[in-house]
């Protein structure tokens, strides 16, 4: 089952040369942390960029609370023309740093397999604002992406309950793709990166809409003829159908089970 974990945010306001801001943190994790810390600069040793996946602005990081990930918020598409990395400043409660620590921590005390947030933070400008945030690093972890040649094994089914936990806890997770879903070395699934997520009712439009993104991005890293993952694919569904059935039948144990 997944760990149950309760984590208590400790809020902070600052000034520095980026701004006015505030941070959120884990104090009984990472009693230490600062707004310095969302600087990938300021690491030691070294911040190293994360290169798979995303759209960059990620790092892996460690520290005494153990091996995290640092990101900053970033826009992709068209609003990227505008700002690459500022958003519209409508109050703390909107912060999408903030939004995503509360999101996190609320699913961690659920038991589902999520990163823990360890800090998240802000610096506003007028009226705009910046943001980053740390999560702890899922050890030894694989993306769902390098399993398009292996549609028969075990990560497709537990990538399946994974997702159908998710969405029996009512989370809509905004970008869920082939890189959002890693596999650790006990063949536990885990979601990663729930900037925009959001707690729905679990109607079927919006878990639909998940699941067929997380579709698209998979054949869009296969490419043309090669369509081995649509079996794993299948397998995938499966599972989700079965343990979404089943949590919603036990809404208490829906952190639970492999």
């Amino acid at each position: 089952m997944g760990k149950t974990t309760a984590i208590a945010a400790t809020r902070q306001p600052f000034r520095d040369e980026r701004g006015q801001g505030a941070i959120v943190f884990d104090a009984a994790r990472w009693p230490q942390a600062a707004p310095r810390w969302l600087d990938p600069a300021a690491w030691a040793p070294p911040a190293t960029p994360v290169v798979e996946g995303g759209r960059g602005g990620a790092w892996f990081v460690e520290s005494g609370f153990g091996r995290g990930v640092l990101r900053r918020y970033r826009r992709g598409g068209l609003a990227a023309r505008a700002s690459r990395d500022r958003y519209l400043w409508l109050g703390e409660d909107r912060v999408r740093s903030f939004a995503e620590f509360r999101l996190l921590a609320s699913l961690r005390s659920q038991g589902l397999r999520v990163p823990s947030p360890l800090l998240a933070g802000y610096w506003r400008q007028g009226p705009a604002y910046r943001a980053a945030i740390v999560v702890e690093r899922i050890e030894g972890a694989s993306p769902l992406a390098a399993c398009l040649d292996h549609p028969g094994a075990a990560a497709w089914t537990a990538t399946g309950r994974a997702i159908a936990r998710l969405h029996a806890a009512g989370v809509d997770h905004a970008d869920l793709n082939a890189h959002n879903v890693l596999l650790d070395p006990a063949g536990d699934a885990w979601l990663i990166d729930f900037d925009r997520g959001r707690r729905r009712a679990p109607a079927a439009g919006w878990r639909e809409a998940n699941l067929a993104r997380l579709s698209r991005s998979l054949a869009k890293l296969a490419g043309p003829g090669r369509d081995g993952w649509r079996q794993g694919f299948r397998q995938l569904r499966q599972a989700y159908e079965q343990t979404f059935h089943a949590a919603l039948a036990r809404p208490d144990a829906v952190g639970v089970g492999r």
